[in-house]
């Protein structure tokens, strides 16, 4: 129980909740355990709950008739999400959830947490103000799809994950499945792009790990439009 508690108070949405409703919430979740690539739920299916990140963390995924996948977001612990249905009646999930490591859920349905909300004009705002942080995300995401092309994006999650590393090195962590998924392309296209950075010296390819030699030349392919 406290440490649902712990995770309601750090969390900006129900930070503002009084104590007795973070502890009725508390004794009103519903505790889900997921192995890895275990799905959450389905694209399309309708369902009215909000979940908060315990443990282990959850992919958002959309995918394309053609079979490509990309990774919309990732909730890690003590991060919230929901269903469409949570606020609109049979609405479909836009996207399926999966579990990327072992995870486990706290889960409400709207039915629960309605009451609490209603009575806490705060939690409302905060949830609102975090809807609209989702939105602006969720329209870069469709800027980037729309208007770079795959090697700009690659590009990108290169540059963003050195600057993670902090070093001009970093190990080949993700497979070209994953990294398409991340920019919504396919492995080949990714293979062929990598290959492409590799011949114009902007990185190493080796067997572990990817190197990088010119970030001006990766950044000057992010700026491309």
């Amino acid at each position: 129980m406290n440490e649902i508690t712990d995770l309601l108070k750090k969390n900006p949405v129900f930070a503002p909740l009084a104590q007795n409703d973070l502890e009725l919430m508390a004794r009103q979740s519903v505790l889900r355990k997921y192995d890895t690539g275990e799905k959450v739920i389905l694209y399309g299916d309708v369902w009215p709950h909000l979940f908060l990140v315990g443990q282990g963390s959850v992919d958002a995924l959309k995918e394309s008739g053609e079979g490509r996948t990309l990774l919309v977001s990732t909730f890690s612990t003590g991060d919230i999400f929901w269903g469409l249905a949570f606020f609109q009646e049979d609405a479909p999930m836009p996207v399926t959830l999966e579990a990327n490591k072992p995870s486990q859920l706290f889960l409400w349905s709207r039915e629960t947490l309605e009451p609490i909300l209603f009575r806490n004009g705060r939690a409302g705002w905060e949830l609102c103000r975090l809807m609209a942080g989702r939105m602006q995300r969720a329209s870069a995401i469709l800027e980037e799809m729309a208007f770079h092309p795959v090697a700009g994006r690659l590009a990108r999650l290169l540059l963003d994950n050195f600057e993670t590393a902090g070093d001009a090195a970093i190990s080949r962590h993700l497979t070209l499945d994953e990294m398409a998924a991340r920019i919504g392309s396919t492995r080949e296209m990714v293979c062929r792009a990598l290959y492409g950075f590799s011949d114009k010296k902007l990185i190493e390819v080796t067997r572990t790990e990817f190197v990088l030699t010119s970030r001006e030349g990766l950044a000057r392919l992010v700026e491309r439009v």
